[in-house]
């Protein structure tokens, strides 16, 4: 079994951790207070290529696929998942496009040539389409002041809405660098035109999303884990570094066991997407599995920073609130915990457990 990326991938992999570490990570304050990114992160990020991994060659992308998609969410996310969402303009938006649009390169290419900023919601989300095609509802919570248009992804196709909806600003907990907003739907005409409607389509753009937003996830579980480890071990306490006493000793691997673990299952689900098996069962186990263990990883990084933990000196405070905010996109843990006991039940197979060969 080998989980190393080849020597393409490597490449990527390093300038997305490259661009987090020198352009992300230093202004990660700045972007949350300025509820955006700078102009110059972003024509930096624009040079890497990073958000063409998935694009179709048509459109100038690279075509690589999930397995690429997650490795880099990872560096990104580990930097500042909310300034990697406002980064990339279309984001998890993408996937029905790519998955379920009759023309998806027109249709992006029009997207990108227009620099369109483009939100993904599902009805687990608070959308729901009615009679005559159009959607109403409201989204308590989305990580952005605006959007140019909104896909609505439900179990059995997508639409697009260009019109008829409204962001109401809000001050936001977490992914502030992205903005933070109230969707509404006022009688929005559903365009369903551009994409063909099937169930199996639909899963996948919704397996390949909730990828997307777990990759982020892991990356900021890594940093918390990572920083409160090297503080626990700069932190004397009894004569000691406050990680070799046994409680917190043991609380700092059993937090580097959930991450690890979480991190195999999005791994794999990736690896199931790209080779065309059925992932849907096991993209929704990756994202309740990183969700679940986000909500212990980020709190106890807290508590092994003691006070300091709460202070915007560190940064577990906001790898706290980041991660809370993370978990609840597309439904949140319940949303992707139901799809997946859902598919297990459907399906006739267990999962084919392989990774060998993924990366």
């Amino acid at each position: 079994m080998n989980l190393d990326p080849d020597e393409e991938l490597g490449l990527i992999v390093e300038t997305a951790r490259r661009f987090a570490e020198q352009e992300m990570l230093p202004r990660m304050r700045e972007a949350e207070r300025n509820r955006q990114v700078a102009p110059e992160v972003r024509r930096a990020f624009d040079e890497t290529g990073l958000a063409d991994l998935e694009l179709p060659e048509g459109v100038g992308g690279a075509a690589l696929g999930s397995v690429a998609r997650v490795l880099v969410n990872e560096e990104l996310g580990a930097a500042d998942p909310g300034a990697a969402l406002a980064l990339d303009r279309i984001g998890p938006a993408l996937y029905p496009f790519l998955e379920m649009a009759i023309d998806p390169v027109g249709s992006l290419s029009t997207i990108r040539g227009n620099g369109e900023r483009i939100l993904l919601v599902t009805e687990s989300d608070g959308a729901r389409i009615v009679r005559n095609d159009v959607v109403r509802g409201t989204v308590p919570w989305v990580p952005a002041d605006r959007a140019d248009a909104i896909v609505v992804l439900t179990r059995e196709g997508a639409g697009l809405v260009r019109q008829g909806f409204s962001i109401d600003p809000v001050r936001g907990a977490g992914l502030r660098a992205a903005g933070a907003g109230t969707l509404r739907f006022d009688e929005a005409p559903l365009l369903d035109s551009a994409f063909r409607n099937a169930r199996e389509a639909a899963d996948r753009a919704l397996a390949r999303a909730r990828l997307h937003v777990a990759s982020l996830l892991l990356g900021v579980m890594r940093a918390a884990c990572d920083f409160s480890r090297d503080y626990a071990q700069e932190r004397q306490a009894f004569g000691r570094p406050i990680a070799h006493h046994q409680a917190l000793a043991f609380l700092i691997t059993d937090m580097q066991m959930a991450l690890d673990g979480a991190r195999l299952l999005v791994h794999e689900a990736a690896w199931r997407l790209d080779a065309g098996l059925p992932a849907t069962a096991a993209a929704a186990s990756a994202h309740a599995e990183c969700v679940d263990a986000s909500r212990s990883i980020g709190p106890n990084a807290v508590q092994i920073l003691g006070g300091h933990g709460f202070m915007a000196d560190y940064p577990v405070e906001k790898h706290m609130r980041e991660a809370r905010a993370l978990g609840l996109l597309l439904g949140g843990f319940d949303a992707a915990v139901e799809a997946a006991g859902r598919s297990f039940c459907e399906t006739e197979h267990p999962l084919e457990i392989g990774l060998g060969g993924a990366l």
